[in-house]
C-alpha cells in the first residue's frame, strides 16, 4: 500500500519550568510544532548557572520570554535574535539553544537546527525532546538513519514519549521498513497518539 507523504512532528516550548507529560504530547499536531507555554522539556538545563548575578539571569530569561512570544506569532528570525542574546549572557543555557533550534527548523535551516539541538544536548544529555527534534531536522535534511538514532536515544531517556515513536515510524517507513513503522505507530497509539492510530488503521495490517 502506498501512503501519503507524512510529516514529522517537533515540539517547541515556552518556559523553563516543570515537565512535558505524555498527556501534553497527545495534543501534538503534525507539521508546525506545538508550542507548549505552560511546561518545558524533561531535563532542560535552562536555569542560568548559579555563578551569574541575579540581574544577568533575569536578563537572559527576559530574552527567552521575548523569543518565545515572537516564535508564537511566526517571527522566527526575531526569536532567533532573542535566543542568541540570551546565549551571550549565559552560553550554557540549554533551553535557549533548544528553542533557537526550533526557530531555525521553521526557517528550514536544518543544519543550524541540528547544531543548536546538539549544543543543548552537550549541556543536558537527558533532554529527550531535543533528541526527538534533532531527529526531525535530520529526517527533513534526508538522513533517516541519523533520525532513527536520535529517536532511539529519545526513547531510551523517556519510553513514554509518543511523538518519538510516531516520528521513528516515519523514518522507518521512509527506509522501506513498514513492519517496523507499524510497530512504532502502534506504540504511539497505545500512548494516546491519535495520528498514529489513524496511520495504523490506514497503512498497517
Amino acid at each position: 500500500m502506498t501512503s501519503m507523504p507524512r510529516r514529522t512532528a517537533a515540539i517547541a516550548v515556552g518556559v523553563a519550568t516543570a515537565a512535558v507529560t505524555a498527556v501534553g504530547l497527545s495534543f501534538l499536531r503534525v507539521g508546525k510544532p506545538l508550542v507548549i507555554v505552560s511546561a518545558a522539556v524533561v531535563g532542560v538545563a535552562g536555569v542560568a548557572v548559579s555563578a551569574r548575578s541575579e540581574g544577568e539571569e533575569n536578563d537572559a530569561n527576559a530574552y527567552i520570554k521575548s523569543g518565545n512570544a515572537k516564535y508564537e506569532i511566526g517571527d522566527y528570525q526575531g526569536s532567533i535574535e532573542d535566543f542568541s542574546k540570551a546565549l551571550i549572557i549565559n552560553p550554557q543555557y540549554a533551553l535557549a539553544y533548544y528553542n533557537r533550534g526550533n526557530a531555525k527548523d521553521e526557517l528550514e535551516d536544518y543544519k543550524g537546527a541540528i547544531d543548536d539541538y546538539s549544543k543543548a544536548l552537550e549541556i543536558d544529555a537527558r533532554h529527550a525532546v531535543a533528541y526527538n527534534n534533532r531527529g526531525v531536522a535530520n529526517r527533513k535534511s534526508g538522513d533517516n538513519r541519523a533520525a532513527i538514532a536520535d529517536y532511539n536515544k529519545a526513547l531510551e531517556i523517556d519510553s513514554q514519549l509518543a511523538v518519538a515513536y510516531l516520528n521513528r515510524g516515519i523514518s522507518k517507513e521512509n527506509d522501506g521498513n513498514l513492519t517496523g513503522a507499524c510497530a512504532d505507530w502502534r506504540e504511539a497509539s497505545a500512548l494516546g497518539d491519535e495520528i498514529a492510530a489513524k496511520w495504523v488503521k490506514e497503512s498497517c495490517r
